[in-house]
């Protein structure tokens, strides 16, 4: 399908349209921070934002989530919640939470057939149509390109709109966007040279923007000779452990499973963890094999640029920059990175 435009003054009828057909998924703000949520009203979405506080990786991976329920009485019941199998359209997703997504796909959708699915993520990534928005004006701790990847990417998108002022260009990328746009009203024109020139003249801007550069070539070797370094104390001594970097991040994935009842009722619940909880690895026995904060440092370090490249073939970071907005002791995973490449 032909790329297309869409004015900025139809927008609004856009979204209505979705949110009547669809379930309706956008960023909106809420005391002072934006968050994805399903919109009732389309008014309420907050495009002027850069990235929300908490990535969306939250829409296929919950912060808190019912794996399943059981009641005893005569017989004991055990029911699975159900997933909604309906379309849902998420709006305004940035290009490097979109590659979020396919960093947590093989963890929990696996690396090779035959290996275990997790339903309740494959069924909310599997329903989801994924709407970028080009990021115009990168924030001064983005570094998507560090990753071969750009403000205005398509790689991980269905469709993505990039802002031209009076109008919005809109790459139509996988079936899945073409789909969509041919469920809409007719309210689209196809995209002119000129129109292309601008959203490519939009990205070239927002690229030399990013001012900030992870120099990652060599590193997973580099890190496989450096476990034992003293650096890693030197991180450590900084760090508090209240696991920011890991909550905040787009391709972190760990998580606890609880068992809550009464006497007659109760759940199985999955909640998010994090590695930099000393009881993440906390044994049974009363053994923890990563004892101390540097283990911990040093494994959230280890977990993205060595064991993420060596299973997957990718580093398991986006460059969205909110571990370093976030840190309250300014921990930088760009200076450490940076750091381990110029050690001898």
């Amino acid at each position: 399908m032909d790329s297309l435009i869409l004015l900025k003054e139809k927008l609004p009828e856009m979204l209505a349209e979705i949110a009547a057909k669809f379930t309706l998924i956008g960023p909106k703000e809420e005391t002072g921070f934006t968050q994805f949520q399903e919109l009732d009203d389309p008014s309420e979405i907050n495009l002027d934002y850069l990235l929300s506080r908490v990535p969306p990786k939250s829409l296929v991976f919950q912060q808190t989530e019912t794996l399943f329920t059981f009641t005893k009485g005569k017989e004991i019941k055990v029911e699975t919640p159900k997933v909604d199998s309906g379309k849902r359209i998420v709006f305004g997703i940035r290009p490097c939470d979109a590659r979020g997504y396919d960093l947590l796909n093989p963890v929990f959708e696996g690396r090779k057939e035959g290996d275990y699915q997790d339903l309740f993520y494959v069924l909310k990534r599997n329903r989801s149509t994924l709407i970028g928005l080009s990021c115009n004006e990168p924030a001064v701790n983005c570094f998507c390109t560090s990753f071969d990847d750009s403000p205005a990417s398509t790689k991980h998108l269905d469709l993505l709109f990039t802002d031209l002022g009076d109008k919005f260009y809109i790459d139509v990328i996988t079936k899945k966007g073409e789909e969509l746009i041919e469920n809409l009203s007719k309210m689209f024109s196809k995209a002119s040279e000129e129109d292309l020139k601008a959203r490519n003249k939009v990205e070239k801007t927002s690229i030399s923007a990013i001012t900030r550069k992870m120099n990652t070539e060599g590193v997973t070797k580099k890190l496989g000779g450096m476990f034992q370094h003293e650096y890693w104390g030197q991180v450590a001594m900084r760090c508090i452990g209240c696991g920011i970097c890991t909550y905040l991040c787009p391709t972190c994935h760990c998580f606890d499973i609880q068992d809550e009842s009464t006497l007659k009722q109760g759940g199985r619940i999955r909640v998010w963890d994090s590695c930099m909880n000393p009881e993440y690895t906390h044994h049974a026995s009363g053994h923890n094999p990563r004892p101390s904060r540097m283990n911990r440092v040093r494994n959230r370090v280890y977990h993205k640029f060595n064991f993420f490249p060596r299973n997957d073939g990718v580093f398991g970071c986006t460059g969205c920059g909110r571990c370093i907005d976030y840190c309250p002791v300014n921990i930088d995973i760009i200076n450490i990175i940076n750091d381990v490449e110029e050690m001898k």
